[in-house]
């Protein structure tokens, strides 16, 4: 994947871009989203040995991280966008074999859009972008990703709310 350049990268692995529409605000939604991951974050998606928990750092800057039960940590990413409550992103620090990426250079980023629909309903897109960013990992990644919507996590987060 190495000899391959980066404009062919992107056009090989494209955002992934799922939705859900919930019957709740836009701010209980934001609010289950960022104060509450431990509630639709799929339980496989670990970067630790037996997780203690999952916390956001409510501010762009902040970390997006889990610990286990010994008191490791692992950090999923940085938040790069903080617009309550309506939009964030952040990095995702993982490869294809489920590894803490250390840094920012080869991670892609996870954007959450929410949106109103009506009085009563909210619509949540989560898409991964820039998956090229994961190199030799970045068709793999975008496999594991791309399938019906709304996929396992906004499945788990529709039933949070």
């Amino acid at each position: 994947m190495s000899e391959i350049g980066e404009e062919e990268l992107r056009r090989l692995v494209p955002d992934v871009r799922k939705q859900v529409t919930v019957q709740a605000t836009p701010e209980h939604c934001f609010r289950v989203l960022t104060a509450r991951p431990s509630d639709w974050w799929p339980p496989t998606h670990t970067l630790v040995t037996n997780r203690g928990g999952l916390g956001m750092e409510p501010r762009v800057g902040g970390r997006v991280y889990e610990w286990d039960r010994d008191g490791s940590e692992a950090t999923w990413g940085i938040v790069l966008t903080w617009e309550p409550p309506y939009r964030m992103s952040f990095t995702w620090r993982v490869n294809s074999r489920w590894e803490e990426i250390p840094d920012d250079e080869k991670a892609s980023v996870i954007e959450v859009t929410v949106t109103p629909v009506d009085a009563t309903a909210t619509t949540v897109e989560l898409a991964h972008v820039r998956l090229h960013r994961h190199a030799e990992h970045a068709v793999k990644i975008h496999a594991a990703l791309d399938g019906p919507s709304p996929g396992e996590t906004l499945s788990l987060y529709a039933k949070a709310i």
